[in-house]
């Protein structure tokens, strides 16, 4: 019995990856990106947005970076949320100089400290100002095993401690901007790969930095389902997407061999920024709170056959931790 169930586990691991490489290929590259925009309507992006305000962290490049500038172009007073101070001033210049747009701002904060989020939070509720919108961008991929100063394995600190404290703190500065408050959490195709899981740091000893990835990008699509379900009264939509594959720095320093074997077939930043942007403009009466949206459509969370989907019946017991976690580290 316990052989029939490793063998079981391997084969739907097998077809995960199978699935989502054949999947990924037809689909997230920029031939895929340039498909789909055939469907695409211009004036979907030709919305201008002055007086709301965006946050959007990890945006000093790639993805965030092109989000951030896309919005300063329409109007938005923008908060880059950056980790280092000397990459974020640069960035803000050029957004300025690049957009006319003086209303864009830089805030420093680590993304893997708790306590850090916790006092950019309190810093920001002191300008007393609505959020409009909340890009969730802010993430990384590292390979090895590193665990921070608040002695959290570093992907799951980020991508998911990180967003969920976020998140829960920007809540009150959301409900100002209500009813057209937004959160916009920037995952990954990787997460097809990953069911949800209760070991949220990787416990395992043979630890996997691209396992671990798809699974913190999994837990970002469940959290974005029950934050809809837990906050449907507050006037805030929340949405998941994802970028497709991008060529972005962050890309070619967790995965070299990856956009070495891609060179020329990945999408621009700006390519992949195009739905966070989309979703930023769109009335949200035109779209689904909870949903995981490609391409500015809303998509599949589970690929056929992938067995990913009863997983998210965990997603209770992830937030307890994750409270757990952000009220006492």
């Amino acid at each position: 019995f316990w052989c029939f169930n490793i063998k079981r586990f391997l084969l739907k691991q097998t077809w995960r990856k199978t699935a989502f490489g054949v999947f990924g290929y037809l689909n997230f590259t920029k031939a895929g990106f340039l498909d789909h925009s055939k469907k695409f309507k211009p004036e979907d992006m030709e919305i201008r947005i002055p007086g709301k305000n965006c946050i959007v962290t990890g945006a000093n490049s790639g993805i965030g970076y092109a989000t951030a500038e896309g919005l300063a172009n329409r109007g938005a007073t923008v908060y880059l949320v950056c980790r280092n101070k000397e990459k974020g001033e640069a960035a803000l210049s050029d957004i300025r100089t690049k957009t006319g747009n003086l209303n864009v701002y830089l805030e420093i904060c680590d993304l893997s400290s708790v306590n850090e989020i916790k006092s950019f939070a309190s810093r920001f509720s002191e300008k007393n100002v609505p959020v409009h919108v909340l890009v969730n961008n802010g993430g990384l991929l590292e390979q090895n095993r590193v665990t921070t100063s608040e002695g959290l394995e570093l992907n799951f600190a980020v991508n998911v401690l990180g967003t969920y404290t976020m998140t829960e703190l920007m809540v009150p500065l959301l409900e100002k901007a209500s009813p057209d408050a937004r959160v916009i959490t920037v995952s990954s195709g990787g997460m097809y790969t990953s069911p949800l899981t209760k070991d949220l740091q990787y416990s395992e000893s043979n630890f996997n930095g691209v396992e671990q990835y798809a699974r913190n990008k999994r837990v970002q699509v469940a959290l974005t389902e029950k934050w809809a379900e837990t906050y449907k009264n507050k006037g805030i939509g929340f949405y998941s997407m994802h970028p497709g594959w991008a060529e972005t720095p962050g890309v070619a320093k967790s995965l070299p061999s990856f956009s070495e074997s891609f060179s020329g077939k990945l999408r621009t930043s700006e390519e992949g920024a195009d739905t966070v942007i989309w979703l930023t403009l769109q009335p949200k009466e035109k779209l689904v709170s909870g949903a995981f949206y490609f391409d500015r459509a809303e998509a599949p969370k589970h690929l056929t056959f992938a067995c990913t989907r009863d997983s998210h019946a965990l997603i209770d017991s992830i937030v307890d931790s994750l409270n757990s976690m952000a009220s006492f580290v």
